[in-house]
Protein backbone atom coordinates (compact mmCIF):
# COMPACT_ATOMS: atom_id res chain seq x y z
CA UNK A 1 0.00 0.00 0.00
CA UNK A 2 1.67 3.67 -1.27
CA UNK A 3 1.20 6.66 0.66
CA UNK A 4 -0.72 9.44 -0.83
CA UNK A 5 -0.08 13.15 -0.59
CA UNK A 6 -1.66 16.31 -1.62
CA UNK A 7 0.13 18.52 -3.97
CA UNK A 8 -2.04 20.80 -4.95
CA UNK A 9 -5.17 22.86 -4.18
CA UNK A 10 -7.78 24.94 -6.26
CA UNK A 11 -11.37 26.23 -5.28
CA UNK A 12 -14.14 28.47 -6.64
CA UNK A 13 -15.84 29.46 -3.63
CA UNK A 14 -18.46 32.16 -2.58
CA UNK A 15 -15.69 33.46 -0.53
CA UNK A 16 -13.18 33.80 -2.97
CA UNK A 17 -12.42 32.10 -6.51
CA UNK A 18 -8.79 30.88 -5.42
CA UNK A 19 -7.81 29.07 -2.05
CA UNK A 20 -5.71 32.19 -0.99
CA UNK A 21 -8.61 34.50 -1.40
CA UNK A 22 -11.43 32.12 0.54
CA UNK A 23 -9.15 30.88 3.67
CA UNK A 24 -8.40 34.95 3.88
CA UNK A 25 -11.84 35.74 4.51
CA UNK A 26 -12.55 32.32 6.51
CA UNK A 27 -9.99 33.21 9.27
CA UNK A 28 -11.44 36.83 9.37
CA UNK A 29 -14.92 35.34 9.81
CA UNK A 30 -16.40 37.14 6.56
CA UNK A 31 -19.87 35.92 5.41
CA UNK A 32 -20.75 35.13 2.01
CA UNK A 33 -24.23 35.02 2.36
CA UNK A 34 -26.52 37.39 1.42
CA UNK A 35 -29.73 38.02 -0.68
CA UNK A 36 -29.73 35.71 -3.97
CA UNK A 37 -28.77 38.14 -6.67
CA UNK A 38 -28.77 35.51 -10.29
CA UNK A 39 -32.52 35.02 -9.74
CA UNK A 40 -36.33 36.32 -9.00
CA UNK A 41 -37.17 35.21 -5.50
CA UNK A 42 -40.34 36.68 -5.57
CA UNK A 43 -42.18 33.75 -5.10
CA UNK A 44 -39.64 31.43 -3.17
CA UNK A 45 -39.52 31.31 0.67
CA UNK A 46 -36.21 31.40 0.72
CA UNK A 47 -34.29 34.51 0.01
CA UNK A 48 -30.28 34.38 0.73
CA UNK A 49 -28.13 31.81 -0.66
CA UNK A 50 -23.90 31.99 -0.76
CA UNK A 51 -23.24 32.73 -4.51
CA UNK A 52 -20.66 32.78 -6.27
CA UNK A 53 -19.14 35.98 -7.44
CA UNK A 54 -17.62 37.77 -10.27
CA UNK A 55 -16.46 34.19 -11.86
CA UNK A 56 -15.63 34.34 -15.34
CA UNK A 57 -14.59 31.24 -17.17
CA UNK A 58 -12.10 32.89 -19.11
CA UNK A 59 -9.74 34.01 -16.08
CA UNK A 60 -8.86 30.04 -15.70
CA UNK A 61 -7.77 29.16 -19.40
CA UNK A 62 -10.87 27.60 -20.51
CA UNK A 63 -11.65 28.35 -24.12
CA UNK A 64 -14.35 29.59 -25.72
CA UNK A 65 -16.12 26.24 -26.65
CA UNK A 66 -15.49 24.57 -23.49
CA UNK A 67 -16.82 27.55 -22.07
CA UNK A 68 -20.26 27.42 -24.07
CA UNK A 69 -20.51 23.72 -24.09
CA UNK A 70 -20.66 23.14 -20.07
CA UNK A 71 -23.28 23.50 -17.47
CA UNK A 72 -22.09 26.22 -15.05
CA UNK A 73 -21.14 23.56 -12.42
CA UNK A 74 -18.99 21.83 -14.89
CA UNK A 75 -17.01 25.33 -15.57
CA UNK A 76 -16.43 25.65 -11.27
CA UNK A 77 -14.48 22.54 -11.32
CA UNK A 78 -12.39 22.83 -14.47
CA UNK A 79 -11.42 26.21 -13.21
CA UNK A 80 -10.90 25.03 -9.71
CA UNK A 81 -8.83 21.90 -11.37
CA UNK A 82 -7.10 24.72 -13.53
CA UNK A 83 -5.36 26.82 -9.95
CA UNK A 84 -4.71 23.25 -8.67
CA UNK A 85 -2.64 21.76 -11.49
CA UNK A 86 -0.73 24.48 -11.71
CA UNK A 87 -0.10 25.02 -8.01
CA UNK A 88 0.99 21.46 -7.99
CA UNK A 89 3.38 21.84 -10.82
CA UNK A 90 2.32 18.37 -12.27
CA UNK A 91 3.61 17.59 -15.73
CA UNK A 92 1.26 14.65 -17.32
CA UNK A 93 4.12 13.01 -19.43
CA UNK A 94 6.81 14.21 -17.34
CA UNK A 95 6.19 13.14 -14.00
CA UNK A 96 3.22 11.09 -14.62
CA UNK A 97 2.09 9.09 -17.59
CA UNK A 98 -1.36 9.52 -18.61
CA UNK A 99 -2.38 6.27 -18.46
CA UNK A 100 -1.93 6.34 -14.88
CA UNK A 101 -3.46 9.97 -14.13
CA UNK A 102 -6.75 9.89 -12.97
CA UNK A 103 -10.21 11.66 -12.41
CA UNK A 104 -12.25 11.73 -9.69
CA UNK A 105 -15.10 15.00 -9.61
CA UNK A 106 -18.10 14.38 -8.13
CA UNK A 107 -21.37 16.29 -7.90
CA UNK A 108 -24.93 16.09 -6.11
CA UNK A 109 -27.16 17.35 -8.60
CA UNK A 110 -25.20 18.11 -12.17
CA UNK A 111 -26.73 20.14 -14.50
CA UNK A 112 -29.25 21.08 -13.48
CA UNK A 113 -29.26 24.82 -14.45
CA UNK A 114 -28.75 23.38 -17.98
CA UNK A 115 -31.85 21.05 -17.34
CA UNK A 116 -34.09 23.90 -16.32
CA UNK A 117 -33.12 25.92 -19.21
CA UNK A 118 -33.60 23.23 -22.07
CA UNK A 119 -37.03 22.57 -20.55
CA UNK A 120 -38.52 25.87 -20.28
CA UNK A 121 -37.40 25.56 -23.84
CA UNK A 122 -39.28 22.56 -24.77
CA UNK A 123 -42.44 23.47 -23.28
CA UNK A 124 -42.37 26.66 -25.34
CA UNK A 125 -40.76 25.87 -28.48
CA UNK A 126 -41.14 22.00 -28.75
CA UNK A 127 -38.88 19.21 -28.48
CA UNK A 128 -36.97 19.70 -32.06
CA UNK A 129 -35.71 22.71 -30.24
CA UNK A 130 -34.29 21.60 -27.38
CA UNK A 131 -30.23 21.39 -27.74
CA UNK A 132 -28.57 18.63 -29.05
CA UNK A 133 -25.86 19.04 -25.70
CA UNK A 134 -28.63 18.98 -23.23
CA UNK A 135 -27.75 15.35 -22.09
CA UNK A 136 -24.09 15.60 -22.29
CA UNK A 137 -24.54 19.41 -20.01
CA UNK A 138 -26.70 18.14 -17.82
CA UNK A 139 -25.39 15.11 -16.75
CA UNK A 140 -23.45 14.69 -13.15
CA UNK A 141 -20.36 12.80 -14.92
CA UNK A 142 -19.44 15.16 -17.69
CA UNK A 143 -17.36 17.61 -15.03
CA UNK A 144 -14.77 14.89 -14.33
CA UNK A 145 -14.88 13.46 -18.05
CA UNK A 146 -14.37 17.53 -19.29
CA UNK A 147 -11.82 18.02 -16.83
CA UNK A 148 -9.93 14.34 -17.73
CA UNK A 149 -10.22 16.06 -21.36
CA UNK A 150 -8.56 19.59 -20.30
CA UNK A 151 -5.77 17.46 -18.74
CA UNK A 152 -4.95 14.22 -20.47
CA UNK A 153 -5.85 12.29 -17.80
CA UNK A 154 -6.31 9.08 -19.58
CA UNK A 155 -6.78 6.92 -15.82
CA UNK A 156 -9.05 6.05 -13.91
CA UNK A 157 -12.31 8.07 -14.18
CA UNK A 158 -14.91 7.78 -11.00
CA UNK A 159 -17.76 10.88 -10.86
CA UNK A 160 -19.28 10.03 -7.24
CA UNK A 161 -22.83 10.81 -6.65
CA UNK A 162 -23.52 10.74 -2.85
CA UNK A 163 -25.69 13.95 -2.16
CA UNK A 164 -24.05 16.00 0.38
CA UNK A 165 -21.00 13.33 0.67
CA UNK A 166 -20.20 13.42 -2.94
CA UNK A 167 -16.70 15.81 -2.02
CA UNK A 168 -15.63 13.72 0.90
CA UNK A 169 -16.06 10.29 -1.01
CA UNK A 170 -14.63 11.30 -3.97
CA UNK A 171 -11.62 12.65 -2.58
CA UNK A 172 -11.55 9.15 -0.68
CA UNK A 173 -11.82 7.39 -3.70
CA UNK A 174 -8.83 8.70 -5.12
CA UNK A 175 -7.08 8.09 -2.16
CA UNK A 176 -7.90 4.71 -2.53
CA UNK A 177 -6.71 4.27 -6.61
CA UNK A 178 -3.48 5.49 -5.95
CA UNK A 179 -2.73 3.85 -2.64
CA UNK A 180 -3.93 0.63 -3.98
CA UNK A 181 -1.60 1.16 -6.40
CA UNK A 182 -4.41 1.92 -9.70
CA UNK A 183 -3.39 5.34 -10.50
CA UNK A 184 -0.16 7.25 -9.78
CA UNK A 185 -2.00 10.78 -9.31
CA UNK A 186 -5.53 11.78 -9.14
CA UNK A 187 -7.59 15.41 -9.50
CA UNK A 188 -10.21 14.66 -7.40
CA UNK A 189 -12.91 17.14 -5.71
CA UNK A 190 -16.62 18.04 -6.26
CA UNK A 191 -18.46 20.89 -7.92
CA UNK A 192 -21.81 22.05 -7.67
CA UNK A 193 -23.99 25.12 -8.87
CA UNK A 194 -27.81 24.68 -8.19
CA UNK A 195 -28.90 27.90 -7.07
CA UNK A 196 -32.48 27.79 -8.72
CA UNK A 197 -35.53 28.36 -9.05
CA UNK A 198 -36.72 24.48 -8.89
CA UNK A 199 -33.29 22.98 -6.31
CA UNK A 200 -34.59 25.98 -4.15
CA UNK A 201 -38.02 25.41 -4.29
CA UNK A 202 -37.42 21.45 -3.78
CA UNK A 203 -34.99 21.82 -0.52
CA UNK A 204 -37.24 24.30 1.07
CA UNK A 205 -40.44 22.30 0.81
CA UNK A 206 -38.72 19.45 2.50
CA UNK A 207 -38.00 21.50 5.38
CA UNK A 208 -34.06 21.48 4.60
CA UNK A 209 -33.12 25.29 3.96
CA UNK A 210 -33.45 28.34 6.51
CA UNK A 211 -36.24 30.74 5.66
CA UNK A 212 -34.89 33.60 7.47
CA UNK A 213 -34.27 36.31 5.50
CA UNK A 214 -30.99 38.05 7.52
CA UNK A 215 -27.53 36.56 5.91
CA UNK A 216 -26.74 37.41 9.51
CA UNK A 217 -28.76 34.71 11.02
CA UNK A 218 -29.73 32.12 7.67
CA UNK A 219 -27.13 29.66 8.51
CA UNK A 220 -26.49 28.72 11.94
CA UNK A 221 -24.52 25.26 12.93
CA UNK A 222 -24.90 24.29 16.48
CA UNK A 223 -26.70 27.27 17.40
CA UNK A 224 -29.87 27.06 19.47
CA UNK A 225 -31.86 29.40 16.75
CA UNK A 226 -31.35 26.81 13.70
CA UNK A 227 -33.39 26.02 11.07
CA UNK A 228 -31.74 24.48 8.51
CA UNK A 229 -29.04 25.11 5.97
CA UNK A 230 -28.76 27.92 3.33
CA UNK A 231 -28.04 26.85 -0.02
CA UNK A 232 -24.08 27.97 -1.48
CA UNK A 233 -22.66 26.39 -4.59
CA UNK A 234 -18.84 26.34 -5.79
CA UNK A 235 -15.94 23.47 -6.51
CA UNK A 236 -12.79 22.46 -4.21
CA UNK A 237 -10.59 20.32 -6.15
CA UNK A 238 -7.08 18.87 -4.90
CA UNK A 239 -4.37 17.06 -6.34
CA UNK A 240 -3.35 14.08 -4.83
CA UNK A 241 -0.54 11.50 -5.71
CA UNK A 242 1.67 8.84 -4.68
CA UNK A 243 4.79 10.18 -1.97
CA UNK A 244 7.37 8.61 -3.78
CA UNK A 245 6.27 10.40 -6.88
CA UNK A 246 6.01 13.67 -5.34
CA UNK A 247 9.50 13.68 -3.36
CA UNK A 248 11.42 12.72 -6.60
CA UNK A 249 9.91 15.98 -8.24
CA UNK A 250 10.18 18.16 -5.39
CA UNK A 251 6.83 18.87 -5.15
CA UNK A 252 5.00 21.38 -2.03
CA UNK A 253 3.01 18.61 -0.18
CA UNK A 254 0.25 20.04 2.16
CA UNK A 255 -0.59 16.88 3.86
CA UNK A 256 -0.78 13.06 3.77
CA UNK A 257 -4.21 11.37 3.03
CA UNK A 258 -4.15 8.72 5.95
CA UNK A 259 -7.64 7.55 6.36
CA UNK A 260 -10.83 7.34 4.60
CA UNK A 261 -14.13 5.76 6.34
CA UNK A 262 -17.90 5.58 4.37
CA UNK A 263 -20.71 3.81 5.55
CA UNK A 264 -24.39 4.03 4.95
CA UNK A 265 -27.14 4.55 7.40
CA UNK A 266 -29.62 2.28 6.26
CA UNK A 267 -32.34 4.40 7.93
CA UNK A 268 -34.14 6.63 6.25
CA UNK A 269 -33.72 8.93 2.43
CA UNK A 270 -33.18 12.00 4.40
CA UNK A 271 -32.86 11.91 7.90
CA UNK A 272 -29.98 10.77 9.88
CA UNK A 273 -30.03 8.08 12.62
CA UNK A 274 -30.88 9.20 15.90
CA UNK A 275 -28.13 7.09 17.90
CA UNK A 276 -25.62 8.06 15.27
CA UNK A 277 -24.37 4.79 15.00
CA UNK A 278 -23.25 4.68 11.36
CA UNK A 279 -21.94 7.83 11.02
CA UNK A 280 -20.20 7.14 14.19
CA UNK A 281 -18.40 3.80 12.32
CA UNK A 282 -17.55 6.39 9.66
CA UNK A 283 -15.46 8.66 11.90
CA UNK A 284 -14.27 5.90 13.83
CA UNK A 285 -12.75 3.93 10.20
CA UNK A 286 -11.36 6.89 9.51
CA UNK A 287 -9.40 7.43 12.41
CA UNK A 288 -8.59 4.04 13.05
CA UNK A 289 -6.76 4.05 9.40
CA UNK A 290 -5.04 7.29 10.55
CA UNK A 291 -3.40 5.13 13.05
CA UNK A 292 -5.30 7.94 15.54
CA UNK A 293 -3.86 7.70 19.45
CA UNK A 294 -6.01 8.95 22.14
CA UNK A 295 -4.46 12.80 23.15
CA UNK A 296 -3.65 13.69 19.48
CA UNK A 297 -4.55 17.32 18.66
CA UNK A 298 -7.43 16.99 16.06
CA UNK A 299 -9.31 19.73 14.24
CA UNK A 300 -12.90 18.45 13.04
CA UNK A 301 -14.49 20.27 10.07
CA UNK A 302 -18.13 19.09 10.94
CA UNK A 303 -20.13 18.92 8.50
CA UNK A 304 -22.47 21.49 10.82
CA UNK A 305 -25.19 22.16 8.41
CA UNK A 306 -27.42 23.83 10.78
CA UNK A 307 -30.15 21.71 10.65
CA UNK A 308 -32.05 20.52 13.81
CA UNK A 309 -30.88 16.57 13.10
CA UNK A 310 -28.15 16.73 11.85
CA UNK A 311 -25.62 18.66 13.95
CA UNK A 312 -26.47 17.08 17.26
CA UNK A 313 -26.33 13.62 15.49
CA UNK A 314 -22.89 14.69 14.27
CA UNK A 315 -22.07 16.19 18.19
CA UNK A 316 -22.97 12.33 19.43
CA UNK A 317 -21.32 10.61 16.33
CA UNK A 318 -17.82 12.41 17.60
CA UNK A 319 -18.06 11.63 20.68
CA UNK A 320 -18.89 7.96 20.37
CA UNK A 321 -15.84 7.67 17.71
CA UNK A 322 -13.13 9.38 19.74
CA UNK A 323 -14.45 9.34 23.36
CA UNK A 324 -16.07 11.86 25.42
CA UNK A 325 -12.87 13.26 26.62
CA UNK A 326 -10.70 13.16 23.38
CA UNK A 327 -13.96 14.63 21.60
CA UNK A 328 -13.98 17.53 24.05
CA UNK A 329 -10.17 18.06 23.54
CA UNK A 330 -11.08 18.47 19.78
CA UNK A 331 -11.39 21.43 18.00
CA UNK A 332 -14.14 21.84 15.67
CA UNK A 333 -15.74 24.65 13.70
CA UNK A 334 -18.18 24.74 10.64
CA UNK A 335 -17.28 26.99 7.87
CA UNK A 336 -20.83 26.62 6.48
CA UNK A 337 -21.29 29.51 8.61
CA UNK A 338 -19.58 31.52 5.90
CA UNK A 339 -19.91 29.75 2.56
CA UNK A 340 -23.82 27.88 3.19
CA UNK A 341 -23.46 24.11 1.93
CA UNK A 342 -22.27 23.29 -1.42
CA UNK A 343 -23.85 20.61 -1.87
CA UNK A 344 -21.60 17.70 -3.62
CA UNK A 345 -18.64 20.45 -3.46
CA UNK A 346 -18.81 21.13 0.47
CA UNK A 347 -16.95 18.37 1.71
CA UNK A 348 -13.83 18.93 -1.12
CA UNK A 349 -13.55 22.57 -0.48
CA UNK A 350 -13.69 21.60 3.41
CA UNK A 351 -10.76 19.20 2.88
CA UNK A 352 -8.87 22.13 1.21
CA UNK A 353 -9.66 23.43 4.42
CA UNK A 354 -8.58 20.96 6.82
CA UNK A 355 -4.94 20.72 4.28
CA UNK A 356 -4.84 24.89 5.23
CA UNK A 357 -4.82 24.55 8.44
CA UNK A 358 -2.45 21.93 8.80
CA UNK A 359 -0.30 24.03 6.84
CA UNK A 360 -0.87 27.51 8.24
CA UNK A 361 -1.95 26.28 12.13
CA UNK A 362 -4.53 28.29 12.19
CA UNK A 363 -8.86 26.90 12.24
CA UNK A 364 -11.29 28.79 10.68
CA UNK A 365 -14.35 29.85 13.29
CA UNK A 366 -17.81 29.41 13.04
CA UNK A 367 -19.64 32.36 13.35
CA UNK A 368 -22.60 33.64 14.58
CA UNK A 369 -22.57 30.69 17.19
CA UNK A 370 -24.13 33.36 20.06
CA UNK A 371 -27.12 30.77 21.83
CA UNK A 372 -25.00 27.20 21.92
CA UNK A 373 -27.14 24.02 22.21
CA UNK A 374 -26.82 22.32 25.00
CA UNK A 375 -27.07 18.77 23.01
CA UNK A 376 -23.89 20.74 21.22
CA UNK A 377 -21.59 20.87 23.59
CA UNK A 378 -18.27 20.40 22.19
CA UNK A 379 -16.08 22.98 21.15
CA UNK A 380 -17.14 24.88 18.19
CA UNK A 381 -14.05 27.52 17.32
CA UNK A 382 -17.08 30.61 18.44
CA UNK A 383 -16.87 33.72 16.50
CA UNK A 384 -13.25 34.09 15.79
CA UNK A 385 -10.20 31.63 14.19
CA UNK A 386 -7.32 30.86 16.63
CA UNK A 387 -4.04 29.26 16.24
CA UNK A 388 -3.89 25.57 16.64
CA UNK A 389 -0.89 23.09 15.75
CA UNK A 390 -3.10 19.89 14.48
CA UNK A 391 -1.66 16.59 14.48
CA UNK A 392 -4.57 15.42 12.63
CA UNK A 393 -7.75 16.59 10.98
CA UNK A 394 -10.61 15.49 9.24
CA UNK A 395 -14.04 15.78 7.32
CA UNK A 396 -17.08 14.80 7.89
CA UNK A 397 -19.96 14.72 5.54
CA UNK A 398 -23.29 12.99 5.74
CA UNK A 399 -25.68 13.17 3.00
CA UNK A 400 -29.99 12.31 2.18
CA UNK A 401 -30.06 8.63 1.71
CA UNK A 402 -27.98 8.03 5.23
CA UNK A 403 -24.73 8.27 2.88
CA UNK A 404 -21.38 9.00 5.49
CA UNK A 405 -18.11 10.12 4.62
CA UNK A 406 -14.89 11.07 6.32
CA UNK A 407 -11.34 11.54 5.06
CA UNK A 408 -8.35 12.11 7.44
CA UNK A 409 -5.22 14.16 6.50
CA UNK A 410 -1.82 14.47 8.87
CA UNK A 411 0.76 16.60 8.47
CA UNK A 412 3.69 15.34 6.73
Amino acid sequence: MRRVVITGLGCISPLGNNVDTMWSELLKGSCAIDTIKSLNTENLTVKVAAEVKDFKPEDFEIDKAMIRHNDRYALYAIAAATQAMKDSGLEVGKDVDSSRFGCAIGSGIGGIQTFCREHASLLENGPRRVSPLFIPEMIANIASGNTAIVFHAEGPNLPVVTACATGTHSIGEAYRMIKEGRADAMISGGTEAAICEIAIAGFANSKALSTCEDPMAASLPFDLRRKGFVMGEGSGIMILEDYEIAKRRGAHIYAEVCGYGNSCDAYHYTAPRADAKCATNCIKWALEEANYKSGERVYINAHGTGTPLNDKTETLAIKQAMGEADARAAVISSTKSMMGHMLGATGAIELVICAKTLQDKKVAPTIHLDQPDPECDLDYTPHTARDFEADLTISNSFGFGGQNACVALRKI
